[in-house]
């Protein structure tokens, strides 16, 4: 007679279902997570523009997959068609390292399905303001003169705030932007003298390396809450120190530009 009932198979199948949901699943809800994204314009707010196709290439071949899994039995994925002896003694018995490995399946499959359950749910933001922010003060490469200086023969009508940036923390000759005219859009932020930056975050690949450029702009300290995105239209000064600052014309208060970074 066969030890195989219903009640026997029922901790089997769970666990089939469990691994199912595991690998498959979480592939699956990933990547329509991803396309869903991409097909909206949604996905630049995570990756730079260049990385949209090969993350939605991705995507779609990881799609194809867990669909093509699916029409394996449930469970077949761990059958190798191994004897392994009485696989319902060797569950019976579970070990410390069965227990420990257990206990990692079931903590990853947690913050695993959070993190997607989160994509789900959350909409799509941002993460200048925050992120900007919580490096205030920090050196980067970017930023801090460790590249060459090639901006001077550039047209300077083209520049963003990251490209100002890297002017005026490595340009020897500052008289020669002195009345440069801009056009810059990004959001303000204190500095340690109680001045105002215009600050915009620079992604080279998504927003983990994310590095915040920042402009002193002549503005009151007060006249704008801090992460208020505005558009400033002005020129650029040479103080008498070599030091750069914008001087603006107008600066205007505007909603958060679809594509909040520069790349």
């Amino acid at each position: 007679m066969s030890d195989h009932t219903p009640t026997s198979d029922a901790p089997s199948r769970a666990r089939a279902l469990a691994t199912r949901w595991l690998g498959i699943g979480l592939a699956t809800v990933i990547s329509v997570v991803t396309l869903g994204l991409g097909l909206t314009g949604r996905l630049n707010l995570y990756i730079s523009p260049e990385s949209v196709w090969f993350a939605c290439a991705a995507a779609v071949v990881t799609l194809a997959g867990a669909i093509w899994s699916c029409t394996l039995p449930l469970g077949e994925e761990g059958d190798h068609g191994h004897d392994h002896g009485d696989s319902h003694e060797a569950d019976a018995a579970p070990t410390p390292r069965r227990s420990l490995a257990l206990a990692g399946t079931v903590t990853g499959g947690v913050v695993a399905s959070g993190v997607v359950i989160a994509a789900l749910v959350l909409p799509p933001a941002s993460l200048s303001v925050e992120l900007a922010m919580s490096r205030v003060g920090e050196q980067t490469a970017l930023f801090a003169g460790a590249d060459d200086v090639t901006l001077g023969v550039a047209d300077t009508a083209t520049f963003g705030v990251g490209d100002w940036a890297s002017v005026f923390a490595t340009a020897t000759n500052t008289a020669a932007y002195d009345g440069k005219t801009v056009t810059l859009t990004g959001f303000v932020t204190p500095t340690d003298a109680d001045g105002v930056n215009l600050t915009r975050l620079v992604i080279t690949h998504c927003v983990i390396d994310a590095q915040p450029a920042t402009l002193p702009v002549t503005i009151d300290a007060g006249e704008f809450d801090t992460g208020q995105w505005v558009e400033v239209e002005g020129t650029v000064k040479a103080d008498a120190d070599g030091s750069l600052h914008v001087e603006p014309t107008t600066v205007t208060a505007i909603d958060e530009p679809s594509d909040p970074y520069e790349y």
